[in-house]
């Protein structure tokens, strides 16, 4: 009997010491118990900042159906931007933050809004075209459906233009300008149409001065690797657009003079819409003559005048070029603006947006 008891005193001693310590920490276990819940909920109110820059930006459909790997943190990767996802994955619809909609599959009734699925009322739809506003088709059947809009247009929402000029941190001509210049002027067209502006330009320009013709319409078309060496041989490149329209100014300035070392001449908006986002001595415009035959005069005699010509490249001293060419670049760049998008816009008449 007394063992027995000796037994359950050993036995009450050795389960009730872990008690015993446990009660000691328990005040400790509820502290920090509830400093957890604290910080999950400012995780949840926004506080903090890695959770909320971190954005989900879907692609409805890839523009004109060529598609880019997503693997990986894109924007972090590629382009320094962090906090953005991209996916093209429609089952994640619902968890977007915005969903962006190209226009010209939409014009084309290739690809269509979603507008049977629910739609999280904080989830943005963003119409995103970089085509000229006069070719967008119809747009009245989006009416009252987006947020926001995604262009060339500086009264866009999102602007993303063809490209733009980076200051350099050290001023300073890195830049050689071509010597092997074999021609007068060049132009690379493929959507040749005597309707337009340019290529009735063109036709009274190429009786003073001598063009050279590359692409379909010439059929002398140019593989991605010869456009600039061969570019780059002509002392004028024409960037004629194909559409006059306010602040229309694509890769023909950007990549085909620019990036290719020669000087453009360029038609399509007005002078001040080129200066408002190139040097004034770095292009020359068809409307600052009084005909084309005076503008062939001046350009043949710049090429006559080395120095003269030179002066259009004196802006490389302090810029350079940046192209955009991939559809991720521009979709990252939007995170970076994200919080200072509006919040409660809904365009009634798309149309009107740009107000052109």
């Amino acid at each position: 009997m007394g063992s027995s008891i000796r037994y359950m005193g050993k036995w009450i001693k050795r389960h009730l010491q872990p008690l015993k310590t446990l009660l000691v920490l328990f005040p400790t276990i509820i502290f920090i118990y509830c400093w957890l819940l604290m910080v999950d909920e400012q995780h949840l109110d926004g506080s903090n900042e890695s959770l909320t820059n971190n954005i989900t930006i879907l692609l409805w459909h890839w523009p004109y159906g060529t598609r880019y790997s997503l693997t990986g943190n894109v924007c972090l990767r590629d382009y320094g931007i962090s906090g953005c996802v991209l996916v093209d994955n429609r089952t994640l619809y619902e968890s977007a933050n915005l969903v962006v909609f190209h226009n010209f599959e939409l014009k084309l009734h290739r690809e269509h809004l979603p507008v049977h699925l629910y739609r999280p009322p904080k989830q943005k739809w963003v119409w995103l075209s970089l085509e000229a506003l006069q070719n967008n088709g119809n747009l009245s059947p989006y009416n009252n459906l987006f947020n926001l809009t995604m262009s060339y247009h500086p009264h866009a929402d999102i602007t993303v233009p063809y490209g733009k000029l980076l200051e350099r941190k050290k001023p300073g001509l890195d830049f050689a300008i071509p010597k092997n210049k074999s021609y007068e002027a060049c132009w690379v067209v493929s959507n040749y149409q005597k309707s337009h502006k340019r290529s009735a330009v063109f036709q009274e320009l190429n009786k003073t001065l001598s063009v050279q013709l590359y692409g379909h319409f010439a059929k002398k078309p140019l593989p991605k690797e010869a456009l600039l060496p061969t570019i780059s041989r002509c002392y004028f490149y024409l960037a004629f657009e194909n559409t006059v329209s306010p602040h229309y100014i694509t890769e023909k300035l950007w990549r085909n003079a620019f990036q290719a070392g020669t000087v453009p001449v360029v038609l399509g908006p007005p002078r001040r819409d080129y200066e408002a986002v190139a040097p004034s001595k770095s292009f020359i415009h068809v409307d600052d003559y009084e005909s084309i035959k005076a503008l062939a005069e001046y350009l043949r005699a710049l090429i006559k005048d080395p120095k003269k010509y030179n002066e259009y490249f004196r802006w490389r001293q302090n810029y350079m070029v940046h192209l955009y060419t991939d559809w991720r670049e521009r979709l990252c760049n939007i995170c970076p603006i994200y919080r200072r998008l509006p919040t409660q816009k809904v365009y009634a008449d798309l149309r009107a947006w740009a107000k052109w």
